[in-house]
């Protein structure tokens, strides 16, 4: 491959709430009480409705932090999505739902600004389906982003609840891009210690998330959505035998699903972040490549800036490490989507 000819590298899974954004944040909605302040040299602290957060990178808010941090961590285009602090499903309704428009606005005017370095996904006011489903189809007709992130469950409720339906059918309309990240974890009493709500709790909430998508039916219903799980997929790729052969021993996981998870299983999309060499060529390995996307949870201390090198270090093909590096999320993001009007 010459030099014209280089892939570019795709990172599928970061987050950004910039200073413009936050600027906005406050004057249009002073009731949330963001505030952005000091913590050390390379970090800020961000107050949402409260609640800080503590650390948050500089890159996370200063756009040309985030360039440097790309070029050393040898990733050509970020594919934005806000910081999960400013979900805000816990918040009034009205107020999520503009904080999103306002945030959806900021990403797709980065995304005009630097076409060739970032792409972008949207947030959706989720305890509000009919809205968050509109959001959606606003997101990608007008605003021209690819698809949303969302939370693994919305203020307890699974991703199967019937009342998502209406963002399930936008997201199979739109053919969206969906990314399913966790926040709110199950077992969060159990996990205050040690920062297990992150080390154990992340990727059991999107273990759940999965599960419920499946079992639930949701994926059955529509056979087109391809969601990406996070974090490597949390404990699918190890425990998704389990699944199939409870789905065959036992009549619970019949309740919604006529045929076995595998089917379902084969359609989940998973992100590189595994922090270790052999649990990412496990992933490559059963999941396939065309599977695995380039992620790295920019720009927070459980991400990892050095996703493109591991890819590179892992044993798999020349034409597997292209794929995942960026060569299948290209062609993702430059599918045409059609407009489809609010209902």
């Amino acid at each position: 491959m010459t030099a014209a000819q280089k892939i570019r590298t795709i990172d599928t899974h970061t987050h950004i709430l910039a200073d413009a954004t936050i600027k906005l944040l406050q004057k249009e909605i002073p009731k949330l009480g963001l505030k952005l302040a000091p913590y050390d040299d390379e970090n800020s602290v961000i107050e949402v409705a409260g609640v800080a957060y503590r650390p948050f990178p500089r890159g996370g808010h200063i756009i040309e932090r985030r360039f440097a941090d790309m070029a050393a961590a040898e990733v050509d285009v970020h594919v934005l999505s806000v910081s999960p602090q400013t979900w805000l499903y816990n918040q009034e309704a009205a107020v999520t739902a503009a904080a999103a428009t306002i945030q959806n606005d900021e990403i797709a005017r980065l995304c005009r600004e630097h076409p060739e370095r970032f792409a972008g996904i949207a947030t959706l006011p989720m305890q509000m389906p009919d809205k968050a489903a509109d959001e959606l189809r606003r997101a990608i007709g007008k605003l021209g982003l690819h698809g949303a992130m969302i939370a693994s469950n919305v203020n307890g409720k699974n991703l199967d609840d019937p009342s998502f339906e209406p963002v399930w059918a936008a997201a199979a309309e739109l053919d969206a891009f969906m990314v399913i990240h966790p926040g709110n974890v199950a077992g969060a009493d159990r996990l205050r210690s040690y920062y297990l709500n992150n080390l154990i709790g992340n990727p059991l909430d999107t273990t759940i998330a999965a599960a419920c998508l499946i079992f639930g039916g949701v994926l059955e219903r529509y056979p087109t959505l391809k969601p990406l799980m996070v974090h490597g997929g949390g404990f699918i790729p190890y425990q998704g035998g389990r699944w199939v052969h409870g789905w065959q021993v036992r009549p619970e996981p019949k309740l919604h699903l006529k045929h076995s998870p595998q089917r379902y299983l084969d359609r989940l999309r998973y992100d590189t972040i595994t922090h270790a060499k052999a649990p990412l060529e496990f992933l490559i390995g059963s999941a396939g490549a065309d599977r695995v996307f380039l992620g790295s949870d920019y720009p927070y201390d459980m991400g990892t800036g050095e996703c493109v090198r591991q890819v590179k270090a892992a044993n798999i093909s020349a034409a597997d490490r292209e794929r995942i590096l960026g060569g299948h999320a290209a062609a993702i993001l430059s599918k045409k989507r059609a407009h489809a009007p609010a209902k």
